[in-house]
């Protein structure tokens, strides 16, 4: 009998609002408490100094003028204005190498660059690209820069902008280099680069990205996902690290718990950077089918390499198939829905975390519809309390994971459940928790406790601060309706 791993809760469904009360008063009803709100008075711009930004954007500050003019609540608006550029202003560096940009995005606290966060930090920047020319010179800088890394090593997660620097997870028991900061081997670090310059390319039109060095990365990349596939040994890459937390090392002399070969894509870390359970990461191993998509897209339509066009639409396709076939599973609750991880034999991890790509992000990744009936029961197991890392206390409800503890939310999970969400109500519910968690301080954080916000981690997180930007952009040119409402 297969190992259903949970912590078993009475199944219920996700905080619901009265739907005969309308919109506004599902703003002024949310049911949780205030905390951290400052008064009018206090909305002043927490953003450096203009001559201490990072960077300068024309189009991203007239994206935030413009924008604010169409919030009706003042706190959001200066949320928004503080979170937007925080990217930006805080975390770029710049640079010109051979007449060609080069851009070093770091998450912020932490002085490295991981794959994963700097192409979810500079995302909602690139529909404001042909806006704006400086600003597509940086973008276009980090897709070179990405491609630099992934050359050095795919499996690394995390890296400097100096390629001799020295990590201090330097005796990690793996294959350690000079301008590696971390090496975790996770899917969707590799994912995140092929999104980046498929987005780019999208909404520029440059194809001048797709040269020789990123084909080679590209086909890197591919030919890492069939390393990882496991399908005659366990691969190159093993990790181990002596640790004072479970989640930060892996089981199996670093190869992770044991798997039965069936074409999907081992994942020794999940975006959140924790270990993972089960290898087979079901959310990432979509994610995957998407990029291969895409790069199938690139390689087809700009580069007309019909060899390595089909390949990835193959291995794409494989994969999809063999997540149809085992990665749809019973749950005793919630029913039929996916699993976070699986390893082939039968066994099932049923959890879903905040960070990106998890199972309630399918359809902001494209891998579904976020009508598909699959998805929203996925859905509702996520956002209740079957799933044992949902969260709920006195201020707030919603996702969280082992990587902070129980009884802790990350916004990014709430603006997740924003972006795909089709209730107005829902939407409006999130929005009126991030802005009473903030603590006053006008940023989003890593975490906070649901009982007291004012217990948060990560004072500067640049990907959740622009994420929650993204999060307002995306309703402004979508549902303007929603910015116009006055939250509780």
């Amino acid at each position: 009998m297969p190992i259903l791993i949970e912590i078993i809760h009475i199944m219920t469904t996700r905080r619901k609002f009265i739907q005969t009360a309308g919109i506004a008063s599902a703003a002024l009803i949310s049911g949780f408490h205030s905390f951290g709100s400052v008064t009018s008075r206090s909305f002043t711009s927490n953003r450096p100094e203009p001559g201490k930004r990072k960077f300068t954007s024309k189009a991203v500050d007239e994206t935030i003028i413009k924008i604010k003019k169409t919030m009706a609540d003042d706190e959001l608006a200066w949320m928004f204005e503080n979170c937007f550029p925080n990217t930006l202003d805080t975390t770029v560096t710049y640079n010109e190498i051979d007449g060609e940009p080069s851009t070093y995005v770091i998450t912020g606290d932490i002085d490295a660059m991981w794959l994963r966060d700097s192409s979810a930090q500079i995302w909602p920047y690139l529909s404001l690209a042909n806006q704006d020319e400086k600003l597509k010179n940086l973008l276009k800088g980090v897709v070179a820069k990405q491609t630099e890394f992934v050359l050095l090593d795919p499996y690394a997660n995390a890296f400097y902008d100096d390629p001799n620097r020295i990590s201090e997870w330097k005796d990690d028991f793996t294959d350690m280099k000079p301008g590696i900061h971390e090496r975790k081997w996770e899917i969707d670090s590799l994912c995140y680069v092929i999104r980046l310059a498929h987005g780019y390319w999208k909404n520029t039109g440059d194809t001048s990205i797709f040269n020789n060095r990123w084909q080679n990365a590209m086909k890197l990349i591919v030919a890492t996902f069939r390393e990882q596939q496991r399908k005659g040994n366990n691969g190159s890459y093993h990790f181990q690290r002596s640790a004072t937390s479970p989640t930060d090392t892996q089981f199996g002399r670093g190869y992770g718990n044991p798997t039965r070969k069936i074409g999907l894509i081992h994942s020794m870390f999940r975006p959140s950077d924790d270990s993972t359970i089960f290898p087979f990461l079901v959310s990432s191993n979509m994610f995957a089918v998407v990029s291969l998509k895409q790069l199938a897209e690139i390689f087809g339509s700009v580069l007309f390499n019909k060899n390595f066009e089909a390949e990835c639409t193959l291995f794409a396709n494989e994969i999809d198939q063999v997540l149809k076939h085992f990665a749809i599973l019973q749950h005793p609750t919630a029913g039929e829905i996916y699993p976070l991880e699986i390893d082939g034999f039968g066994n099932a991890l049923f959890m879903d975390d905040a960070n990106v790509p998890n199972l309630l992000s399918l359809p902001y990744l494209g891998f579904c519809n976020s009508t598909d009936p699959l998805y929203l029961n996925t859905r509702n197991f996520s956002l209740s309390k079957a799933n044992p890392w949902f969260n709920e206390g006195k201020y707030a409800s919603g996702i969280g994971g082992p990587h902070v503890g129980e009884k802790r939310i990350w916004p990014l999970g709430l603006v997740m459940q924003a972006l795909t969400s089709n209730d107005d109500n829902e939407i409006i519910n999130c929005l009126s928790i991030l802005k009473k968690t903030h603590a006053g301080t006008g940023f989003i954080h890593e975490s906070f406790h649901v009982d007291n916000p004012n217990n948060f981690s990560r004072s500067w997180f640049a990907w959740a601060n622009t994420m929650f930007g993204e999060l307002i952009l995306h309703l402004y040119n979508k549902k303007p309706e929603l910015l116009k409402i006055q939250l509780g």
